[in-house]
């Protein structure tokens, strides 16, 4: 017996096996939707294939899951939920001498097509079709099948199939593609369609990213000249003009970081889309066809540029971020200094006014010493005067002039313990 099972081990280990490809035999009609939705729209993507399935007598999960696929009385359904968007892949067998006419999408009920939650992202009819020919007439494919565009294709599969599409859309919202079956089996053909379909669609959510990053390009040429107005304005700045710097720098901040907030996820998540074009091409392992562009060539002629200028654009938004901060830094430095030297001149004065206290406090211990011997003298002359009376024979004044010395003593000592002790106490 096994000890405990790591709470998610099944589901980790299942994780390979998520999504299968499926099979797929020749000849096969296509239909392919991939839509924008969010998150929320989950339970409402899973509800409506449940209730679809059970239209056609099939048991679905209760549960929500991510991949369903179940074969729904003419037509096979495949479901998949990815982090930003929802796939459905409808599969029909047969094709007649128009594999595109009628699609298999036809064979899906309208309602369930026209309530799916989310945008259209992706839309794509194809076939997988028998090819019995070495080498395909790839200029009567364009024209039967593609409206005489340029194709885009190579052998596929170590030359198992060829697989051919334009990347266009056409009047009724859909693209085309086609894989020719040269020797592929089942498992391998349903494998170069979903690869087909996954370039496709990944690459669509890469380019997500760059109409944001050229929306974002007239607001970081704004913010460059507001950032470079006020390190211009800081090298000669006055004092007095230090904080109207600061509200500035902090307001042009803000402006930035939510920006980037706003950007961050879909320049990063436009980074991963395009790794993932790059493996799927990868897997396809093409191999050239004699006057067309290959799937790897087309992508790295069109979709590189426009990643690069997502890359440029995310660079340049951290780099701003970092030079307000910089920029922020320096004047709260400056402040701070500005602040340290107002707090010394305060000190200064703190200290002249101290001084000239203990100077007026030694003035007023010298007078209370000269008040406490008046007084206390007065009194040794009232008690000798009353000893005089008595018949001791004393002579007052002199006696209140030889006490003067030591009471004026014993008084100054006084006030120095006093002092001293409350110094003490004041550390």
């Amino acid at each position: 017996m096994l000890p405990e099972n790591h709470a998610q081990r099944r589901e980790l280990n299942d994780e390979v096996h998520a999504r299968p490809a499926g099979a797929l035999r020749a000849p096969s009609r296509i239909s392919y939707l991939a839509m924008l939705s969010p998150a929320e729209a989950r339970d409402d993507e899973w509800r409506r294939v449940r209730e679809l399935a059970a239209s056609r007598g099939v048991r679905a999960p209760v549960e929500r899951v991510n991949h369903f696929s179940a074969e729904l009385g003419g037509f096979l359904l495949r479901f998949e939920r990815h982090s930003e968007f929802a796939r459905y892949m409808f599969v029909l067998s047969g094709a007649g001498p128009d594999p595109f006419e009628p699609s298999a999408l036809s064979a899906v009920p309208g309602e369930f097509v026209a309530g799916l939650p989310g945008r259209v992202i992706v839309a794509a009819h194809g076939a997988l079709l028998a090819s019995a020919a070495d080498e395909p007439d790839y200029e009567g494919i364009s024209k039967r099948w593609f409206g005489g565009e340029v194709l885009i294709g190579a052998k596929v599969g170590d030359e198992a199939a060829v697989a051919l599409t334009d990347f266009r859309i056409r009047a009724d919202g859909f693209s085309r593609f086609v894989v020719l079956d040269r020797n592929t089996s089942e498992r391998q053909a349903g494998r170069i369609v979903q690869r087909v379909l996954e370039i496709d669609t990944y690459r669509m959510m890469a380019l997500l990213a760059l109409p944001l990053a050229r929306d974002l390009a007239p607001f970081f040429a704004d913010c460059e000249r507001e950032l470079a107005q006020v390190t211009t304005v800081l090298e000669s700045a006055a004092h007095g003009d230090e904080a109207a710097l600061l509200e500035r720098l902090t307001r042009l901040e803000g402006q930035i970081e939510g920006r980037k907030a706003a950007s961050d996820y879909r320049f990063s998540a436009a980074a991963a889309y395009h790794d993932l074009v790059q493996r799927r091409i990868g897997e396809l392992r093409e191999r050239r066809i004699l006057g067309l562009q290959p799937f790897g060539e087309f992508t790295e002629r069109r979709l590189a540029p426009a990643m690069n200028t997502c890359r440029t654009a995310a660079a340049r938004q951290e780099a701003l971020s970092q030079r307000v901060a910089r920029a922020n830094h320096l004047l709260a430095t400056r402040v701070d200094i500005t602040r340290e030297r107002q707090n010394q001149q305060l000190l200064e004065s703190m200290n002249r006014r101290g001084k000239a206290q203990l100077k007026l406090q030694q003035t007023v211990e010298g007078l209370s010493v000269a008040a406490i011997t008046y007084y206390i003298v007065g009194l040794i002359g009232h008690v000798a005067g009353g000893l005089d009376a008595l018949g001791y024979r004393l002579a007052p004044e002199l006696v209140m002039g030889l006490s003067i010395p030591l009471v004026a003593g014993l008084a100054a000592y006084g006030m120095h313990r006093i002092r001293h002790a409350i110094s003490v106490k004041m550390g």
